[in-house]
């Protein structure tokens, strides 16, 4: 029997602490790659790399990726809404800085949460949720306003890609939660994005003409590898195996802790300008999502 536990202990702690790091630098990484790989292609890659660890791991482990279970239908759509979501990120990281793109993209916790409430029963926001999406919202716009006190409008242009990003996060969860996807292995979840992604990215790189490979610098493939390795394989395996040990509300209450790496990391590694008004915003923000993955008390 699976050993389940109802709070959090060190071990779950600590490593929900290196996840939201983990994510949060995975802007700066598509920054640096982005320097001698086109955006798609290098999604592309990512996808297609985790792909691959995905499906060893996999079979090492006896977990059924290809039985027929009527969830094709739903793992295409969630592949679609997945390949959109990351074209949106890498390409906006082409405008925006990775401090402000984190911002943006950890938006997406508030889509699912009004989504659920209007389509999912069982899952109304109560006040504290409804709490955190005015605080977001605030912090949202409190981000745009500083945007536009910067000489060029190529942030904003990139802030608008990468929230666009966040919608179709959002609704990616959604499907999942809404279908029977819901019912089958993570790993099989997982699967249907990645390789869905694969597949689809770098055709629309090649029919968008993108330059494709520039350079392949040892801080380029460091960058992929890291996205590759850490973030879309092992720290996605990581969370999932959280998720089956531990409440799932309380470890994704911490997810607000990913904008304020992604933040720190932007800053300290890419010089990134951080101004007062983006720290204000993220803030708003981070305690907008902790309001709203907190539990609702029992009546």
């Amino acid at each position: 029997m699976m050993d389940r536990r109802s709070h959090l202990d060190g071990t779950a702690v600590a490593l929900m602490v290196l996840l939201c790091a983990t994510w949060g630098v995975q802007q700066v990484a598509v920054k640096v790659a982005n320097a001698g790989i086109s955006p798609l292609l290098q999604a592309g890659i990512r996808s297609a790399g985790a792909t691959i660890l995905l499906w060893l791991w996999s079979y090492r482990g006896g977990v059924r990726l290809f039985e027929r279970d009527g969830t094709l239908l739903p793992g295409v759509t969630a592949a679609a809404l997945f390949a959109a979501e990351f074209a949106l990120i890498y390409t906006g990281l082409t405008y925006t800085t990775a401090s402000r793109s984190v911002l943006f993209l950890y938006t997406a916790p508030f889509v699912v949460a009004v989504g659920a409430h209007v389509l999912l029963p069982g899952e109304r926001l109560g006040r504290l949720q409804w709490a955190g999406l005015v605080c977001a919202f605030a912090g949202i716009a409190m981000a745009f306003a500083d945007g536009l006190r910067m000489p060029t409008r190529r942030e904003l242009m990139g802030d608008l890609m990468v929230l666009a990003a966040a919608v179709f996060w959002g609704a990616t969860t959604l499907v999942i939660k809404a279908s029977k996807l819901a019912r089958v292995s993570a790993n099989k979840t997982l699967f249907y994005q990645l390789a869905g992604s694969a597949l689809a990215l770098p055709l629309a790189s090649l029919a968008l003409g993108e330059r494709g490979i520039v350079v392949l610098s040892p801080l380029v493939l460091g960058s992929i590898a890291f996205q590759i390795v850490i973030v879309a394989f092992a720290s996605y395996l990581a969370w999932f195996w959280l998720v089956a040990h531990y409440p799932a509300a309380r470890l994704a209450a911490f997810s607000f802790l990913t904008p304020l790496f992604g933040m720190l990391a932007g800053g300290a590694l890419l010089g990134e300008r951080i101004t007062g008004a983006l720290v204000l915003a993220m803030a708003l923000v981070a305690a907008g999502i902790y309001c709203v993955n907190r539990p609702k008390p029992k009546s």
